[in-house]
């Protein structure tokens, strides 16, 4: 009887943990893909275009991360959910961001001048989904408020301004 009872939960456990998992909404966080022009074809979706203007160098790599437009995850280490890094280029860039459902997301980019894989706040430069101001009184982490933008089942496009120091 004890042993039935044990089963039987052990079912029951494995069953309401099946209703626990992650819906596609819930991608996992931090994969790293390739820029894929095809994904923001038209009838694709759901997706950004986003380019990229004003950079100022053809040298380090550009890098384009998405994040859900939640104060939980907007600039929160490790909780992007797509990155995609390319060699720079001066002037503009495009990139296409898959996203994994219809929903409300935030994008940050990043120019590493010198390629090097830090931070250098003297030379490299950021901009985010909206262009929102950034100042040394909010660190250069506006309000998921400010940058968020909504993405129905289609393909949004935006422009995203850099800016350096």
């Amino acid at each position: 009887m004890i042993r039935q009872f044990s089963a039987v939960a052990g079912v029951s456990a494995l069953a309401l943990a099946g209703l626990a998992a992650p819906s596609p909404a819930e991608a996992q966080y931090r994969e790293k893909i390739t820029n894929n022009p095809a994904k923001c074809a038209s009838g694709a979706g759901p997706a950004v275009r986003v380019t990229i203007t004003d950079i100022k160098a053809s040298s380090g790599t550009i890098r384009v991360q998405s994040y859900r437009g939640t104060k939980e995850d907007w600039l929160e280490k490790g909780r992007w959910i797509y990155r995609m890094e390319a060699p720079a280029k001066a002037g503009s860039m495009t990139f296409c961001m898959p996203l994994p459902a219809p929903g409300t997301y935030g994008i940050a980019v990043r120019h590493d001048v010198n390629g090097n894989g830090k931070t250098d706040i003297f030379a490299d430069g950021g901009a985010m989904s909206n262009n929102p101001s950034i100042n040394i009184f909010n660190l250069g982490k506006p309000s998921y408020k400010k940058t968020a933008f909504t993405v129905g089942a289609g393909v949004e496009t935006m422009s995203i301004r850099m800016r350096y120091r």
